[in-house]
C-alpha cells in the first residue's frame, strides 16, 4: 500500500501544488483499486476522498477532499468565487455559472479541479472548470464551473 500513498501524493502535489499530496492523504488512507490493479478512489475512515480519473490520471474531489484542500491551499488559490445569489444553487450541487463568478484564482484552466466558494471562502463545492480564469470573469452566458458535489449533497 505505501507505494499507492506515494502515487497519490505525487499526483496531487503536481495538480494542486507541493505539500498538497500529504495534506490530502493522511497516512492509513485506503484504496480501492480497478480490476488492473489501478487506483480508482481514496479514502479514509470510510469517506471517499478522491477518484483518480481512469481516462488522463488527473484527482477528481468528494467534498472531503476539497475541505481538506481548502484548509491547506491559502486563497485564491484554485479557488472560483460566486456572489451570494448563486450559494444556494452550487451548495445543492448546481453548475457554478459565469455570470455568478465574482473572482477566479488567477491560475485556473480549463478542466482543472477548483473549489468553489462564496465571498466569505466558505467551501460550497467541488467541481471542474469548464471556462480559464479570464473567462470566467469576462463571460457572461454559460457554465464556468461544473460542479460535482455540493456541500448540501451527499456525496
Amino acid at each position: 500500500m505505501p507505494d499507492h500513498l506515494k502515487r497519490v501524493r505525487i499526483i496531487a502535489d503536481f495538480q494542486f501544488g507541493r505539500g498538497a499530496g500529504k495534506a490530502l492523504f493522511p497516512d492509513g488512507s485506503e484504496f480501492l483499486l480497478s480490476r488492473t490493479k489501478r487506483v480508482r478512489q481514496v479514502t479514509f475512515n470510510g469517506g471517499r476522498i478522491a477518484t483518480v480519473r481512469a481516462r488522463d490520471g488527473v484527482l477528481t474531489l468528494s467534498m472531503e477532499g476539497g475541505a481538506r484542500l481548502h484548509s491547506f491551499l491559502t486563497a485564491p488559490a484554485s479557488r472560483v468565487v460566486v456572489m451570494a445569489d448563486a450559494v444556494p444553487f452550487v451548495r445543492d450541487g448546481k453548475t457554478a455559472f459565469a455570470r455568478h463568478v465574482i473572482e477566479a484564482s488567477p491560475d485556473v484552466r480549463a478542466s482543472d479541479e477548483v473549489l468553489v466558494v462564496d465571498e466569505n471562502d466558505t467551501l460550497l463545492a467541488t467541481g471542474q472548470a469548464v471556462l480559464s480564469a479570464v473567462e470566467m470573469q469576462k463571460f457572461k452566458r454559460g457554465a464556468a464551473v461544473d460542479v460535482r458535489s455540493g456541500a448540501g449533497k451527499a456525496d
